[in-house]
């Protein structure tokens, strides 16, 4: 199966301002964020990439906009179903003053519970973008082969959802997840679904075809390596 590549959009000024974007539009990359996009096309040089998808944000669109460039061959795909959360009327608050509330609390310690004022439930988050990147993945296997590698680019809690998913873990679990900004998460769809990175904000060389590392990341991930895998 292909290789899914799950990147968290970079830095933005509401997460270093401590707000709570959500869809509020016009919400760009701060200049961290802005230096995280340019570093993307290194950490991915010699990946080949069968199609780029984002969220319809601008966040998201910035962050790959210079790996687009860099890749200009490459099929790009803007997809309604990737974009953030909608936090209803918390949209666009300070983090500080949501923690202390009750509905936080829940969304601490059972998320499958909650529905945000006005806004969407968590479960609903996750059946969205798992069925967006499942069917995504479908269709780069159909239309690249087995080995392809693609890349989606997408919210924290989106990933932490897919992740949750692709493990088997119940979505109440899923705040044990912490993918950083401009961080990659692996997936590879197979029997069964494997984590083969989380949250790496470092070089991306081992999806790099044709080499040692890459064959024997493909061998072992055709099943759950007995003794945890090289």
């Amino acid at each position: 199966m292909p290789t899914l590549l799950l990147l968290r959009h970079g830095r933005t000024t509401a997460n270093s301002s401590g707000l709570l974007a959500g869809r509020t539009p016009g919400v760009d990359l701060d200049a961290y964020g802005q230096e995280q996009a340019a570093a993307l096309p290194g950490r991915l040089a010699g990946v080949p990439l069968a199609a780029i998808v984002h969220s319809p944000l601008l966040r998201c669109a910035r962050t790959v906009a210079p790996l687009c460039e860099a890749r200009p061959d490459v099929a790009v795909h803007s997809d309604e179903r990737l974009i953030e959360c909608d936090y209803g009327r918390w949209t666009n608050e300070p983090l500080k003053d949501l923690a202390e509330t009750e509905l936080m609390r829940t969304v601490r310690a059972q998320p499958s519970a909650v529905v945000f004022p006005e806004g969407e439930a968590l479960r609903d988050v996750q059946h969205r973008v798992v069925a967006a990147v499942r069917e995504w993945d479908a269709r780069i296997a159909a239309e690249h082969g087995p080995e392809a590698v693609w890349l989606a680019c997408t919210h924290g809690d989106n990933i932490k959802a897919v992740v949750a998913d692709a493990l088997g873990m119940h979505l109440d679990l899923f705040q044990r997840l912490l993918p950083h900004p401009a961080s990659v998460t692996a997936i590879r769809y197979g029997e069964p679904p494997l984590l083969l990175r989380f949250g790496d904000t470092g070089d991306l060389g081992e999806f790099v075809p044709h080499t040692e590392a890459a064959a024997r990341d493909a061998h072992e991930s055709t099943r759950s390596p007995v003794g945890g895998g090289a």
